[in-house]
């Protein structure tokens, strides 16, 4: 300043100055004189730094609760951890999975080793137990999820049967004394299994109708199988679906939207529908009887399709088509309508990944649970099904025009409306928040190539190499407009794996 106390340089160029410089230097600039300390808390120059620090796209917003952009970055610079302050060594091989209880006070780890282990989630973190899953002829542990009061942990792993054949299985453990209380068969093992209450999970099983038909039947099981009465089941079939073209329903979750809150989010009320239908299909059988039914429908139907089919096809081709068209033409009279809840019933949203073009997962379905389903009392074949229904219709289908690698809810009902930056909420709490019910469904995907054409359910389109996160507002069943694209993959489409999301209020790590 000069003599009188008037700055010598405008505020203008002191903030030119300023860009060049990184945000530590820009703090230590501040500390100079009440003029720099003014212009190092400009609003635009912190928007600058954190796009270029944090190499974020322009395109995504700032996060909705924060009241200033250096706010925000001072926030993601002190809570993202960056610093490793210990190394388990515990396992063998490869870990597949963590998993955080609801308390925050624990979590498990799933490993190709065989085992699944609890540990205690304090400052020093320790082994609490370590259960060893191949006496029980897993292969290996892939997935664990605590139950809502953290009492249970859900196991799911790779089971090897007779003849080599690989399904998968589901075991419950105790938290109180680690004593293995259950195991659920579940087919295929990437249906990994979700709670739906604190004491009842949900299971898969697969049958085969044809050779590229299939159907997906998914069970309610009683985490305690060991009941003294008879008269009380264990398990309960909740739902049947069809699949057509080689999928499968797999990686099933639970979505506990009894009610939505409405903080301020960045969506566009006047967007599209975005990428979501319905299926209002209409209309007890079993497997067995199916596959004759399915078998005379196709040679009564070929002749009267075989106009429909390109001649120059391949046979193999060509009969894949007439299953595919067949077992969409029965089940067209054989599906049993959504029940609709009533109005205030507390109902949840079974999410699971689908498809119905190739047996790449490409689709999300949702079913919505409704309250008399949430229990095993009742009919073990489930309840109101005529005889014509033998198949249960979805309520929502959200078709992604991809190979989806990855899904996520916010693993303790709290809400994170945003696509937010990677990170990992550490510490425990030693207590259990109130928190709203989850509204957003958080996806990765490998996208299609616009306008491709699935000729062959066994050959489905080749995929990006750019990993998107999608986000779907599970409220209003719509796509929410921005994505993320952040990273990339190189495995082609047969060799694709999941990949685990996991969301809280603040972050998503991918």
């Amino acid at each position: 300043m000069d003599e009188g106390g008037t700055p010598l340089l405008p505020d203008s160029l002191i903030y030119q100055i300023f860009l060049s410089l990184g945000p530590a230097d820009v703090l230590a600039a501040g500390l100079v004189c009440r003029q720099w300390q003014a212009v190092s808390r400009d609003e635009f120059l912190w928007r600058e730094q954190f796009y270029r620090y944090y190499q974020v796209a322009r395109d995504v917003p700032r996060h909705p609760a924060a009241t200033s952009w250096y706010d925000e970055f001072r926030r993601l610079y002190d809570t993202v951890p960056c610093v490793e302050v210990q190394t388990l060594q515990e396992h063998t091989d490869q870990v597949l999975h963590l998993s955080f209880s609801h308390s925050g006070c624990q979590f498990a780890s799933c490993s190709k080793d065989c085992t699944v282990k609890i540990w205690n989630n304090d400052l020093t973190i320790s082994l609490l137990h370590s259960a060893d899953m191949r006496p029980y002829n897993w292969s290996y542990t892939q997935f664990s999820q605590f139950n809502q009061d953290d009492s249970l942990l859900l196991a799911s792993g790779v089971f090897l049967g007779p003849h080599n054949s690989s399904s998968g299985e589901i075991a419950v453990i105790s938290l109180d004394n680690f004593a293995l209380l259950s195991r659920v068969r579940n087919k295929p093992y990437d249906v990994f299994g979700c709670w739906l209450t604190e004491t009842s999970l949900i299971s898969g099983n697969l049958h085969r109708i044809g050779d590229i038909t299939s159907c997906s039947v998914l069970w309610l099981n009683n985490a305690f199988q060991d009941v003294e009465s008879e008269n009380v089941n264990v398990v309960k079939r909740l739902f049947k679906i069809q699949n057509l073209n080689a999928s499968t329903i797999r990686t099933v979750m639970v979505a506990d939207c009894g009610r939505f809150d409405s903080p301020d989010l960045l969506l566009d009320a006047g967007a599209p529908p975005g990428r979501i239908f319905d299926l209002g299909s209409d209309g007890e059988g079993d497997e067995e009887a199916v596959g004759p039914v399915l078998v005379r429908a196709k040679e009564g139907l070929r002749r009267p399709l075989d106009g429909l089919l390109d001649t120059r096809a391949q046979p193999q081709l060509a009969e894949r088509a007439l299953e595919t068209k067949v077992a969409e033409l029965l089940a067209q009279g054989r599906t049993k309508p959504p029940e609709r809840s009533a109005a205030g019933a507390q109902s949840k949203l079974l999410i699971f990944t689908t498809g119905c073009l190739t047996y790449s997962p490409h689709q999300i379905g949702i079913k919505q649970i409704l309250p008399h389903q949430m229990t095993t009392a009742g009919p073990v074949l489930g309840e109101g099904r005529g005889s014509d229904a033998f198949f249960d219709a979805l309520d929502h289908v959200i078709d992604v025009h991809g190979h989806i690698i990855g899904m996520g809810l916010s693993p303790d009902n709290r809400c994170a409306p945003v696509v937010a930056w990677v990170g990992v909420p550490a510490g425990c709490t030693h207590q259990r928040a109130e928190c709203p019910s989850p509204r957003y469904l958080y996806v990765n995907s490998r996208a299609w190539p616009s306008g491709s054409v699935v000729a062959d359910p066994m050959q489905p389109p080749p995929i990006a190499e750019e990993i998107d996160l999608l986000v779907f507002d599970l409220k209003t069943m719509r796509e929410v407009k921005r994505a993320l694209r952040a990273h990339r993959a190189y495995t082609p489409n047969d060799e694709c794996f999941f990949i685990f999301l996991d969301v809280s209020r603040d972050f998503v790590a991918r």
